[in-house]
């Protein structure tokens, strides 16, 4: 039987074929010579950015704006220069997309942009099938660090009681609280207690539970199984809505699915953002909360507690520590700062 990972990669494939066939032919060349080394969702992150910069190429370029991309030869990366590259990233601030759709990119979505850019170009320059690099002489824009939103500890107190007990929901709401209250509030109690992304919460299987040990298999980015230890409160959260789950109905191909929607199936990532969105809008905090920010609320926390910045990768499943440290450094800073503040050269005169 297909399970909801198999299908999740055959998407992504049939998503990234789609992509690669609008882009020029040569392409094919550098997907597949990344074919082992990346996963399929950075793929289609790649052909997504490259199908942006060809179009911009279409519309701007002299000498092939009466070509089809797909025509597109591979001598065409030896005829663009350091200043076109400098023209789509000025371009890509605003600009619209395939479907006429406004698209802005602030310095962040830029940097990813180019990224791929000089990704593609160093694969067919280090294989000497250009002459030039142009795309590695353009500086990556400079990322202003943004401060990490996160709930702080009385307000995940008031969002757990506010959905245990119902508070402050409209009469829509109320409709369907009883019927979903037990679920809203495991998956809300399992993001904050373990950090899991939502696409890791929701690809969840029943199989996957193992209460006993207080531990569930998830299913990270690229595809790698990890282990998640939890504590008692995620338990008892998870204890509760498994007796509900006991009796629903899923339709087929979602019998092993943990967490069901109202029509049976297994809750999508939409759908948890948006549930996500209807509590902690009703916080009364001028924070935008998302399922990343209930991650980086558990990451916060968890460094406070232990000091292990190693933990806190592993929990959060970051291949890299340095990605950790980057985001959780303003917590040290705090700690050091209270620190210093209270460090005496000689002691108060009584």
């Amino acid at each position: 039987m297909s399970t909801y990972h198999d299908k999740l990669i055959k998407d992504n494939i049939v998503k990234l074929r789609e992509l690669i066939a609008e882009l020029p032919e040569f392409c094919n060349d550098f997907f597949l010579g990344r074919d082992q080394l990346i996963s399929s969702r950075t793929k289609i992150a790649y052909a997504y950015d490259l199908g942006v910069f060809f179009k911009f190429i279409h519309e701007n370029k002299k000498g092939y704006k009466d070509m089809e991309i797909t025509d597109y030869p591979l001598s065409l990366l030896d005829d663009i220069t350091r200043n076109d590259i400098l023209r789509y990233m000025e371009d890509l601030s605003f600009y619209n997309n395939k479907d006429e759709k406004e698209v802005r990119n602030d310095e962040r979505g830029k940097a990813r942009k180019l990224a791929s850019l000089r990704s593609f170009y160093n694969y067919y320059f280090r294989n000497e099938m250009i002459k030039s690099n142009p795309a590695s002489l353009v500086e990556m824009p400079k990322i202003h660090e943004k401060e990490i939103v996160r709930l702080d500890f009385n307000e995940v107190a008031e969002l757990l009681d506010m959905v245990e007990k119902g508070n402050n929901l409209t009469k829509g709401e109320e409709r369907f609280y009883n019927k979903n209250a037990t679920r809203d509030l495991c998956i809300l109690t399992l993001m904050l207690g373990t950090g899991i992304r939502v696409s890791e919460c929701v690809g969840i299987d029943l199989s996957d539970l193992d209460l006993k040990e207080n531990r569930l298999k998830v299913r990270r980015k690229g595809g790698n199984e990890s282990i998640i230890y939890f504590g008692d409160e995620v338990l008892a959260a998870l204890e509760d809505y498994v007796l509900i789950r006991e009796d629903m109905h899923p339709l087929e191909g979602h019998e092993d699915a943990l967490f069901l929607s109202m029509q049976n199936k297994r809750m999508s990532v939409r759908a948890v953002e948006n549930m996500v969105t209807k509590y902690t809008s009703k916080l009364g905090t001028l924070k935008r909360i998302t399922p990343h920010k209930l991650r980086s609320t558990f990451g916060t926390n968890l460094y406070r507690e232990t000091g292990d910045i190693y933990m806190v990768a592993d929990f959060l499943g970051h291949k890299d520590v340095n990605t950790t440290r980057k985001h959780y450094a303003s917590i040290s800073d705090d700690s050091r700062r209270k620190a210093i503040r209270g460090f005496k050269l000689r002691e108060d005169e009584e």
